[in-house]
C-alpha cells in the first residue's frame, strides 16, 4: 500500500503543476489588473503604481512570474494580496474554513439521510414509500440549490408570522443568515460550537439536496441490480436474515461506485455551497472568491484554486483507498 501511495504522490505532481499553469495562464489573458483600477484613482500617482508593479513583480514577463509563483507554492507561501497588502494565506484561511464546516456537514447530512432512503426504495420497490422518496428526489434534482435557499427562508419567515400571531413566539425556526449570532464572543467555547452548528443545519442542508437525490436514485438502482444477483439468492437461500443480506452483502456492493467518486465529491460540494453561501451571508470561499475577482485581486483568485486542485488530488486518492476497503478483489502494490 506504501509504494502505491509514494507512486500516486509523484503522479500528481504533473497533474498539479498543469492545472496551477492553465489558471496562471487564463488570468494572465484577463485586460488589466489590480493596479490598473488603482492608476485610475486621482489620488495615486504614478510613481507610486510604478513602484508597486515593480514590488509584486508585475513588470516580469508572465514566465517568471509563473516560476516564481510555484516556487514559493512548494515553500508554502501562496503570494501577497494586492487589495489587503497581507499573505494569501491569511486571507483564505478563515473563508476556507467556514467552508469546510458547512461541507463536512453537507456530507454528513447526506450519507445520513440518503442511504438509508435509497436502501429503502430498492427493498420496497413500487410501495407508496419508494414513490414518495421518488418524487422527493426529482424535485432535490430539478430545484437549483441557491433558489432553494431563497424558498426556505421565506418559508421560514412565513412559519414565524404564524406562530407569533398564534402563539406570540417571535423566534425564528432557524437562523437563516451569518454564520454566529450577535452575542456570539459572549458564549462559552460549547455554546460557540452550538450556535455555529445551529446556524449551519439550514445552508447545509441546502447544499446536500441535490447530492441526496442523485445519491438516492443511483443507489436504488444499485441495489436493485445486486439484490438479483445469483450470490444474493445463494445468501437467502442458505438461510441468511434480510438484514444480513441487504447491508452485508448487497449495500456493500452497491455502494463501490460511490466510493470512486469520492474524489470529486469535496471540490464538488464547495462549489456546490457557492451561491448558498452568498444567499446565507455565509462566510465562505465564494463571496470571497468573488470579491477578489471583482478587485482583480490575482493571487488571491489563484490561491483559492490551489487549495480546490489540492482538495480534489487528496480526494482522488482517499477514494483508491477505500476501494481497497469496500472491495476485497482490489489490491494495491
Amino acid at each position: 500500500m506504501l509504494p502505491f501511495i509514494i507512486r500516486r504522490f509523484f503522479h500528481l505532481i504533473p497533474t498539479f503543476i498543469g492545472a496551477t499553469l492553465l489558471a496562471f495562464v487564463i488570468s494572465q489573458l484577463v485586460p488589466g489588473d489590480f493596479l490598473t483600477q488603482k492608476a485610475l484613482e486621482p489620488d495615486v500617482r504614478p510613481e507610486t503604481i510604478d513602484r508597486l508593479r515593480q514590488q509584486f513583480g508585475l513588470d516580469l514577463p508572465w514566465p517568471v512570474q509563473y516560476g516564481k509563483w510555484i516556487w514559493n507554492i512548494v515553500r508554502g507561501d501562496l503570494g501577497m494580496s494586492f487589495d489587503s497588502n497581507q499573505p494569501v494565506i491569511n486571507v483564505v484561511r478563515r473563508p476556507i474554513q467556514n467552508s469546510m464546516y458547512l461541507v463536512i456537514l453537507s456530507i454528513v447530512l447526506l450519507y445520513a439521510v440518503a442511504i438509508p432512503l435509497g436502501v429503502y426504495s430498492a427493498v420496497r420497490q413500487y410501495s407508496i414509500g419508494d414513490q414518495v422518496v421518488s418524487v422527493v428526489s426529482y424535485f432535490g434534482l430539478a430545484i437549483p440549490n441557491f433558489f432553494f435557499a431563497q424558498v426556505l427562508i421565506l418559508g421560514i419567515f412565513v412559519t414565524r408570522s404564524w406562530t407569533r400571531e398564534a402563539f406570540g413566539f417571535n423566534e425564528l425556526l432557524l437562523p437563516v443568515a451569518q454564520m454566529t449570532s450577535s452575542n456570539y464572543l459572549d458564549l462559552s467555547p460549547l455554546r460557540k460550537f452550538l450556535d455555529i452548528l445551529w446556524h449551519m443545519l439550514m445552508p447545509a442542508f441546502v447544499v446536500a439536496t441535490a447530492g441526496m437525490a442523485g445519491f438516492t436514485r443511483v443507489l436504488r438502482a444499485q441495489m436493485l441490480e445486486v439484490l438479483g444477483s445469483d450470490f444474493i439468492r445463494t445468501a437467502r437461500a442458505k438461510g441468511l436474515g434480510h438484514q444480513t443480506v441487504t447491508y452485508k452483502h448487497a449495500l456493500r456492493n452497491a455502494v463501490i461506485p460511490f466510493i470512486a467518486g469520492i474524489g470529486g465529491l469535496l471540490p464538488g460540494l464547495i462549489g456546490g455551497a457557492g451561491l448558498v453561501e452568498v444567499v446565507v451571508s455565509w462566510p465562505g470561499i465564494t463571496p470571497t472568491f468573488l470579491q477578489a475577482l471583482s478587485r482583480q485581486d490575482i493571487y488571491v483568485v489563484l490561491g483559492l484554486l490551489v487549495v480546490s486542485s489540492i482538495l480534489l488530488m487528496i480526494g482522488n486518492l482517499i477514494s483508491d483507498l477505500l476501494l481497497a476497503v469496500v472491495d476485497p478483489r482490489i489490491r494495491y502494490h
